[in-house]
């Protein structure tokens, strides 16, 4: 077996570094593998410009349904749709499960040739793109803007949602679709990117033409992001120069910033921006925090009125579904809340626990629980994808693993996922196992959701450090899904995720000798130096789980920055309104997952609600 995969790994490295014909003297030495079929991908996409039709076919057929299938069929369409085969590929693209971007663009442009229009609804939608996207595109956009579907004032708003990320060779790119006299101008364009202030400040009398307005606002947005007032005494000053609708779009992004920086005048800024003439609409993202900006103020009216101007599918999440009951119920407006809480309760998500506790509900982890018996076990561990996922993962592919992983299981019952779940566990995969066991719909396993390996070490400084045992769980279970020897990409390791310098600071703390950055990932000493670090944070923040949870993801210097500067904060607000994305997240994860925790560890009756775990955040002053 060893030997076997020390041969797998050189056939890759080999494919990796276009050495056909080491591949093949690897290949000579594992058709029994069970990751035969990815040589054979590998030697099949070396040569697929120059391989025979039927080969190709019989590679497809062979392993149809399968993953590597799918991915050789993608490899192939990319050269049909470069060479326009159209017939071979469309007979092909209609077979693949993975649909990318590229192939998307492909599969409209033979439309499009034959005079399809219908198409040009789907296609027009990809012109909306922030992001740089695929050669294959170009001639679709050049379609549809020969035939009007695509119009200057259409090229304009790629070019404003391009800038709003900082995307400027994209807006440069989509630039070359307006008429020369109203084109961006690129030197201003790249003034404005350099130095944003030193720009406006020349600016003066100067704004004229579209291109002006557009640089204006790109510019006022780049200060923005680091400093609101600045941004604010430039917009004042210039703002008369702007369109209505200009004026709009800018003070709801200023509302935006300054909501994010949790900035008091948010919520004028936001009314401001909607009571302008020919307002700019707003996105679901500018929206959402205009509605975290009014839980903060306590305006619960507020809170309505912007949840019901946010697109249905954004309404229909657990997050506004929640605070719009909490709004109602605010109001006085209790059955009309209960008819929200009520279904909501039913989700396993931070917000369904709410829901379940404003009705008085206890969680219960007992409905409908199941587990895999042993026959179906083994059926499961006989599946050809499973074991080449658990051959990928033998050898530390992660990556590969995990695609072959989600690819098998992608269809799977609840039941199928249950056995999934209980393969990757007895494995050592807890990963799989967690994320497998998350995806059941009705029929749920919450041993294998809410796995506890290592708990006897972990009792162990648990006990040293007062520790609640189900939270500690929550954020490990976040951290690293009790990967032993995981490493970010930020240089963070091991179970409790922690970074060389706050490693080496607790190793100092805790007078361990010689200690060396490589021990982190060893389960006693990562735990060991974790909690030490957990515990320290916890006793600076108020002994507050909610604030530890923040300041472990983000660091404590922001967790106290986020409180409110006069009033105290309910939980869930100050949890709902970290302006970070993975920190709220990670901070409403961790919270449920300690729910969760207490009860699959039995910690009896007396273990707090989610709201006693978030608390109230007492002001920062």
């Amino acid at each position: 077996m060893a030997n076997q995969d020390s041969d797998f790994l050189g056939a890759r490295e080999a494919f990796q570094s276009g050495n056909a014909k080491l591949l093949d003297d690897y290949a000579a030495r594992l058709q029994r593998h069970v990751l035969w079929p990815y040589v054979e991908y590998y030697q099949l996409r070396m040569a697929l410009r120059i391989t025979d039709t039927a080969q190709i076919r019989s590679f497809l057929a062979r392993y149809d349904g399968d993953l590597v299938a799918d991915r050789l069929r993608s490899d192939w369409l990319k050269i049909l749709g470069k060479n326009q085969q159209w017939p071979l590929f469309e007979a092909q693209y209609a077979l693949l499960a993975n649909k990318d971007t590229e192939l998307l663009c492909y599969h409209y442009q033979h439309r499009l040739h034959r005079r399809d229009n219908t198409t040009l609804t789907g296609a027009r939608s990809i012109w909306f793109t922030p992001s740089s996207l695929p050669d294959s595109c170009a001639p679709v956009f050049q379609v549809l803007i020969d035939n009007k579907q695509v119009t200057p004032e259409d090229v304009w708003r790629r070019i404003r949602l391009a800038l709003e990320e900082g995307q400027t060779g994209v807006a440069t790119h989509a630039n070359r679709y307006l008429p020369g006299h109203e084109a961006l101008n690129s030197a201003d364009l790249n003034s404005a990117a350099k130095n944003p202030l030193r720009y406006l400040d020349t600016l003066k009398q100067k704004i004229h033409t579209r291109s002006d307005r557009e640089i204006v606002l790109f510019a006022l947005l780049r200060l923005l992001r680091n400093d609101t007032d600045q941004a604010y005494k430039q917009w004042l000053r210039i703002k008369n120069q702007l369109t209505a609708s200009d004026r709009s779009y800018f003070l709801a992004r200023l509302g935006h910033r300054a909501a994010m920086r949790h900035d008091p005048r948010a919520l004028e800024w936001f009314r401001e921006a909607q009571n302008t003439p020919n307002p700019y609409p707003a996105s679901d993202t500018v929206l959402a925090w205009q509605v975290r900006a009014a839980l903060r103020a306590a305006n619960w009216n507020e809170v309505l009125k912007t949840i019901d101007r946010m697109s249905p599918a954004e309404q229909h999440t657990d997050t506004w579904r929640y605070w719009k009951a909490r709004a109602l119920k605010a109001k006085g407006k209790t059955l009309d809340a209960n008819q929200i809480f009520i279904p909501l309760s039913d989700e396993h998500s931070f917000y369904g626990q709410l829901a379940r506790e404003e009705l008085g509900t206890m969680l219960s982890i007992a409905e409908k629980n199941y587990r895999a018996n042993n026959s179906e076990v083994s059926a499961m561990e006989r599946k050809p994808g499973i074991q080449r996922a658990l051959a990928f993962s033998r050898m530390n592919l992660r990556t590969e693993a995990q695609r072959e992983w989600s690819w098998t299981t992608r269809n799977f019952s609840d039941a199928e996922l249950l056995a999934a779940a209980e393969v990757a566990k007895r494995q050592g995969l807890y990963d799989r196992a967690i994320n497998t066991a998350n995806r059941t719909l009705s029929q749920h396993d919450f041993n294998l959701r809410f796995l506890s390996p290592h708990r006897a070490v972990l009792k162990k400084v648990l006990q040293q450090h007062e520790l609640d045992e189900a939270w500690v769980y929550g954020l490990i279970r976040q951290e690293s899904r009790f990967i032993a020897d995981i490493k970010s990409h930020a240089g963070a390791a091991g179970l409790m995720q922690l970074m060389p310098a706050t490693a080496e600071w607790v190793a100092k703390q805790l007078g361990i000798a010689n200690f060396r950055q490589h021990l982190v990932v060893d389960v006693n000493t990562n735990l060991q130096l974790g909690t030490y670090y957990l515990k320290h944070v916890l006793s600076t923040l108020d002994n507050q789980p909610l604030l530890a949870s923040a300041a472990y993801n983000a660091g404590p210097g922001r967790a106290k920055r986020w409180r409110d500067n006069t009033v105290p904060l309910e939980g869930a607000i100050y949890a709902e309104t970290i302006p970070f994305n993975e920190t709220r997240d990670y901070v409403k994860k961790v919270l449920e997952n300690s729910i969760y925790y207490a009860k699959v560890l039995d910690h009896g009756h007396d273990a707090p609600l989610l709201k006693e775990r978030l608390g109230v955040v007492r002001a920062a002053k």
